[in-house]
């Protein structure tokens, strides 16, 4: 995708904004187009009193780089993007410091129940993105009722709503140790996360358990949740397939995938748990 207009010069980059997060700073991301006199490309986090005015007016801002002169940058309303995490950016983030497992699984795969485990013996918080947008839904506020309505369809909940639910209990936290549990659910949120919190995960705890057990487990556990009737329950795995592989995908090619038959019995599945966070917590 390329941005309208002849006046801008061959040699400036253009880039996308994805958002911001409490509108105290702009985010940039990088993005290469298919048009050849924009095939450069930006990764910063910008610090800048236009975010305002981007938030409201989403149509232009302008910032100097180090390497070139003045520039002014049109961006489209939102362009969901693949975020490359700049490491400098990501060492003067407030966050950085934080240290986060994603706990991944379909459905009923026994995620709560262990990161239950993990946080009595390890002393890590416990953050369940599912939890925090019921929590959203029950406070009435203007993104509770969309939330309402797409969790009832078993669809995913636009990743800068829930980034920022997951930011906010993070820096509201005393810890530094994170299981953030159903989450991410799709290679936009994971990307949507990284770039947001400028955090990227020790390792990915995967529960693999089969539809049949997972399917028993959530029509059994009565909690009265909306999600958990048996047509939500089917939309919900089809939609962790569809979109949860590319993200195992991605954290596998890169080493972090821990992989834990979650079919047996909690105990005999936290017997393989424990291993992974006893020799994370020498290393930390």
């Amino acid at each position: 995708m390329s941005f309208p207009g002849s006046w801008i010069p061959r040699r400036l980059l253009r880039v996308l904004a994805s958002g911001t997060t409490d509108g105290s700073f702009l985010q940039i991301v990088r993005a290469n187009y298919r048009d050849k006199a924009a095939s450069q490309s930006l990764t910063c986090y910008l610090r800048t009193p236009f975010a305002t005015q981007f938030l409201r007016e989403r149509s232009w801002v302008s910032f100097r780089t180090p390497e070139s002169d003045s520039l002014l940058y049109q961006f489209p309303k939102y362009v969901s993007t693949e975020v490359e995490q700049n490491s400098e950016a990501r060492d003067q983030h407030p966050m950085k410091a934080a240290k986060v497992v994603f706990v991944l699984g379909g459905p009923g795969s026994g995620k709560g129940t262990q990161c239950a485990l993990i946080v009595e013996h390890f002393g890590f918080t416990h953050l369940s993105a599912g939890d925090l947008l019921r929590a959203e839904i029950k406070s009435g506020s203007q993104n509770g009722a969309m939330i309402q309505s797409m969790i009832k369809e078993g669809k995913i909940v636009p990743s800068e709503v829930t980034v920022k639910l997951l930011q906010k209990a993070m820096l509201s936290s005393d810890n530094d140790k994170f299981l953030i549990d159903g989450f991410p659910r799709n290679e936009e949120n994971r990307s949507a996360f990284e770039l947001i919190t400028g955090i990227r995960p020790e390792f990915i705890l995967f529960f693999e358990c089969s539809e049949k057990e997972m399917e028993k487990r959530v029509l059994g556990r009565n909690e009265g949740r909306i999600d958990d009737n048996i047509e939500t329950i089917k939309k919900r795995f089809k939609v962790f397939i569809d979109s949860g592989l590319p993200v195992l995908k991605h954290y596998d090619s890169l080493g972090k995938l821990r992989k834990i038959n979650g079919d047996r019995m909690k105990e005999e599945v936290f017997e393989s748990v424990r291993p992974l966070f006893t020799a994370f917590a020498k290393k930390d």
